[in-house]
């Protein structure tokens, strides 16, 4: 049995594809399978795809007839592994040098059920920022493992399925898969970190998480944002079919599902102008339907404790006005930016990296693909 699995599904890709693969060939890891999901993809990814799995051994290629979208093609692949753990690896990315071989320590060192490393990501302009696992907890040092009620700060990290490595029998036991719809990552991800008990995290930048500015669904204006309020409810599903593991963490969820929704709508490029008004008011709807009995933590001040309170109300017009406002001091005034500075070079010439590594916060930006 292989240690490691690496999931990764592939549908058009081939600009970025074989820098993908070959980043994690590169690591030359005898515990690690590849198991490479051809999502019936109609560009030339197939016979890269081909061409690997003939020269490198360790790769399996499993076809689909049909698209299935990235959830689907993630759940196929994690079918055929047979590594002891899981990571799903998305085709546009890398692994930075010596990756593999931290997660494997690490994973040796606590036996987690799931493992939650840094990641940077990685702009079209050659600008990166670092998300660290650190800031799961600022200025304290987290236990070796533990579980997501003793450290609910983890939903204020991104929660991309990709920075985290899954103990395949608990994830089989947890019946835990991905669902279709735009924002998978949430229902996936969340669910997880209350089914296990052993979390671990690795301090170190493990997965480069490549920012495409066209054609990136987070820059797309559609309808189909609405999907976030599907991902949500599921995730609140599963909450309730397990109350005492919710119980803890109930109303941090809560909290987040509301900032997460309102961090779409808050996005220019994403939800209709003509369909604001239902997306506010579906917010407020999820609003009611979950609120925690007892209450919840509304952010003690600033911009995100009035919109929350104008969503409890269900205040669309006062809400708009008062993003028109906050848009007009950000023209004025600016906003915030990414530095720049030393990095290493990503694996594929269609990008320079001469980019800073920063500290980031969580932005929200590419919390889907």
């Amino acid at each position: 049995m292989a240690l490691l699995s690496l999931i990764i599904p592939v549908f058009r890709v081939e600009k970025y594809l074989a820098a993908c693969l070959d980043s994690i060939l590169a690591q030359h890891r005898d515990d690690v399978e590849i198991v490479a999901v051809d999502d019936a993809s109609d560009d030339g990814s197939s016979a890269i795809l081909a061409e690997y799995a003939q020269r490198h051994p360790q790769i399996t290629v499993v076809t689909l007839e049909r698209n299935a979208g990235l959830g689907a093609a993630r759940d196929a692949g994690i079918a055929h592994a047979s590594g002891r753990y899981v990571w799903c690896v998305d085709s546009d990315d890398w692994l930075p040098d010596g990756a593999l071989a931290a997660v494997a320590d690490r994973l040796c060192q606590v036996d987690p059920d799931l493992l939650i490393t840094g990641y940077s990501r990685v702009y079209e302009d050659g600008q990166v920022e670092d998300h660290p696992v650190t800031d799961i907890s600022p200025g304290r040092q987290l236990p070796d493992v533990f579980a997501f009620a003793d450290e609910p700060g983890l939903l204020d990290v991104l929660w991309i399925a990709c920075n985290k490595v899954i103990k395949r029998d608990r994830l089989i036991e947890s019946g835990i898969t991905f669902q279709p719809g735009w924002y998978e990552d949430v229902s996936f991800v969340i669910p997880l970190m209350v089914a296990v008990d052993r979390i671990a995290v690795l301090d170190r930048d493990c997965y480069a998480y490549r920012q495409h500015y066209d054609g990136a669904i987070t820059r797309t204006v559609s309808d189909r944002h609405f999907d976030v309020f599907d991902q949500w409810q599921r995730v609140f599903t599963y909450l309730d079919a397990h109350p005492g593991r919710a119980a803890p963490i109930r109303a941090t969820v809560f909290g987040r599902m509301i900032w997460h929704c309102l961090q779409v709508l808050g996005h220019p490029h994403r939800v209709p102008r003509s369909s604001r008004r239902r997306y506010f008011r579906s917010t407020s709807e999820l609003y009611r339907r979950h609120l925690p009995s007892g209450g919840y933590p509304i952010p003690g001040g600033g911009n995100e404790a009035v919109k929350q309170r104008l969503v409890a109300a269900n205040a669309y017009s006062l809400f708009e006005l008062m993003m028109a406002g906050w848009l007009v001091r950000k023209r004025l005034f600016g906003g915030p930016t990414r530095r720049m500075g030393n990095v290493t070079k990503p694996p594929t010439p269609a990008m320079t990296r001469a980019g800073s590594r920063v500290s980031g916060g969580d932005t929200e930006e590419g919390t889907v693909r």
